[in-house]
């Protein structure tokens, strides 16, 4: 596992929580507490063949003693999702301690919470710890249908469930998402947080790109599949500066395979660059950013890199190695 400390989980409880969703609750094998989480995190499961996919959790931080997935089954994926949907109650799995790339910020006055499909499940938690908190939040939850929304019993049952607005594709237009009240410029200190397939995250972030800062607006990926690369695979040499080697990286290759192929192990989970596992200081050179995981503001610097995805724009990167 890409994470040092490894947890051995059963699914204690399984069911579906809508078409095509499975509810995995997991806890630990020994009955001891699990490790403490933040609203917005995640984890590693690894699965049978060795695969290793990230699932967020949904449910309160507040709970020690479980870790709630919710899976949307995806037969054109890469295969994660038909393993976990094929897990039964008892299943022992291995999995990571939950690591966070989507937090809340502390000291918003306010957060907006956008979820769609499957993006329901670290918005759900979020919606959780900021209703302990006594924050104020309001939530948006968009599904195709009603068949297709997880969680509408919690949701309908919440003790936060006037701040939670429905919105379904097929319903009536009264009730669908209103996109044009985001151009609208936020009271001060309002965050926005999104999740979900990347049309539906880019339809709200930029509805609301011009009227919002931009250190405001999140957003969580699941997949890299709306990730740019900025420029064309093209070979490029990385030197190892503890021992000075230098290897060609061709452009049919990662670094991580070039750097596998000589005997250096880099950790490695999502493999798209969305989980920061393999994350890597540069000390010379100009990285060809292609993660989801480094802000804007940290691509500029150019002081770190993720192995498995990234490129380079200069002809040589020093990596810190």
């Amino acid at each position: 596992m890409p994470n040092a400390l490894v947890i051995d989980v059963v699914v204690a409880a399984r069911r579906m929580l809508a078409k095509g969703i499975v509810e995995l609750e997991l806890q630990n094998q020994n009955g001891a507490a699990l490790p403490a989480f933040s609203a917005g995190s995640h984890i590693d499961v690894l699965l049978p063949g060795n695969v290793i996919r990230q699932y967020s959790l949904w449910n309160n931080p507040s709970e020690t003693h479980r870790y709630c997935l919710g899976v949307l089954e995806e037969p054109k994926g890469r295969g994660g999702s038909s393993a976990m949907h094929q897990l039964k109650k008892g299943a022992k799995l291995q999995i990571s301690a939950p690591r966070n790339n989507f937090e809340l910020n502390p000291a918003a006055q306010n957060t907006m919470l956008f979820a769609g499909g499957i993006g329901i499940t670290p918005i759900l938690s979020m919606a959780q710890s900021l209703h302990d908190q006594g924050a104020e939040f309001e939530m948006h939850y968009c599904a195709r249908n009603k068949g297709r929304m997880a969680f509408r019993k919690l949701l309908d049952a919440a003790p936060f469930s006037d701040r939670v607005h429905l919105h379904f594709d097929n319903g009536p237009k009264a009730q669908r998402l209103d996109l044009d009240a985001l151009s609208e410029k936020p009271h001060p200190g309002t965050h926005l947080y999104v999740c979900g397939p990347s049309g539906f995250m880019d339809a709200v972030l930029c509805s609301a790109k011009d009227a919002w800062p931009v250190d405001t607006l999140h957003r969580e990926y699941f997949s890299a599949d709306v990730a740019e690369a900025n420029g064309e695979d093209r070979a490029f040499k990385i030197r190892i500066d503890s021992t000075g080697d230098v290897l060609d990286v061709p452009a049919d290759k990662s670094i991580v395979e070039i750097l596998t192929e000589v005997g250096i192990e880099i950790p490695v989970s999502c493999e798209q660059g969305i989980c920061g596992t393999c994350l890597t200081p540069v000390l010379r050179g100009t990285p060809d950013h292609r993660d989801l995981v480094l802000t804007e503001e940290e691509h500029q610097d150019n002081d770190q890199m993720t192995l498995c995805c990234s490129r380079a724009l200069s002809d040589l990167l020093v990596l810190d190695l």
